[in-house]
């Protein structure tokens, strides 16, 4: 169908603001474009308590920050911002965060990891790791003895999401429960038909996302490994359930939905929802897109179905 006539409204006024490409500015200009947005949003629900923590060591120190929605979370979501690795931070995605906090009933804990190219493949991936790992070592604090952990993100951040799943899979802990994967990153190949259709050239395009993996994983050789491109894991059997969002005009739909159905194959139970009209980014546009609000929904609602 045709792509969203809000959506399509939204993408007409970035442009008369001037807004430009991801590929054509500077990672910096990209992140300030991202930042921008932050007041179309709003401040999000209020929380029970929230609070941002620091977590590593040495060069290998990132901040965390904790939405406790209520006084019982029934669990806690790991969440992993989008950006291509590049651009975004928690602050952009704290609107995010708390209406997912709010309608989940999960505490939120959103991670800022560390960015390319300042800091390329596997930064963000150990960033991650380390950032589940914390989150178990707090479980009591964030929502109480026995919780149970979901691991989340969207785009870049889904791409980290499903890299962290196989990982404590593989090594036997930490146990993640489900993991929600919106439109995610799985796979380094530009060409599937998703990439190519001209109508999927919108807010993130075949182009972006080449300038995207360029900044996080220069070498095009190292894209191909398991930890980059999670589709082309051998084994992914034992996972946990998954719950996977896209779009239908986004660039990344193809390989989300094929990394979906690799995972059925696999047999694990997995909730999908393409969402007609809608173009990557939508998820994220919290208070923008009313799309937002309807895959938002749909997320909280699984959410809390599996954790039943």
């Amino acid at each position: 169908m045709a792509l969203d006539t809000q959506t399509a409204t939204f993408l007409s006024q970035l442009a008369e603001q001037g807004a430009r490409p991801f590929h054509t500015m500077s990672p910096p200009e990209a992140r300030d474009l991202l930042a921008t947005l932050r007041s179309r949003m709003g401040d999000g629900p209020a929380m029970a308590r929230s609070f941002d923590s620091s977590v590593g060591t040495g060069d290998q120190t990132i901040r965390v920050r904790a939405l406790i929605p209520n006084g019982q979370p029934d669990g806690v979501i790991v969440y992993f911002h989008g950006g291509g690795w590049v651009v975004g931070a928690i602050d952009d995605f704290d609107c995010l965060g708390r209406t997912l906090a709010n309608e989940s009933g999960c505490s939120v804990v959103l991670v800022d990891y560390r960015l390319a190219p300042e800091h390329p493949y596997p930064c963000a991936v150990e960033d991650a790791w380390l950032a589940l790992n914390w989150t178990v070592t707090h479980l009591e604090e964030l929502a109480g003895p026995g919780a149970r952990i979901i691991v989340a993100g969207d785009s870049a951040g889904g791409n980290l999401a499903a890299v962290v799943t196989q990982r404590a899979c593989r090594l036997g802990a930490p146990s993640v429960a489900l993991q929600v994967l919106v439109y995610p990153v799985t796979d380094c190949d530009l060409d599937t038909r998703s990439y190519t259709q001209a109508e999927n050239q919108l807010l993130v395009s075949r182009d972006d996302m080449a300038w995207f993996w360029s900044h996080y994983v220069p070498d095009p050789a190292s894209r191909r490994d398991p930890h980059a491109s999670p589709l082309l894991a051998a084994d992914l059997h034992r996972l946990p359930p998954a719950v996977i969002v896209t779009a239908e005009h986004d660039v990344l739909r193809d390989e989300g939905e094929a990394y979906a159905e690799r995972l059925r194959k696999a047999g694990v139970p997995v909730d999908h929802r393409r969402f007609d009209g809608q173009m990557h980014g939508f998820f994220s546009l919290v208070n923008v897109l009313s799309s937002s609000a309807d895959a938002i929904d749909y997320v909280a609602s699984t959410i809390r179905a599996r954790l039943a």
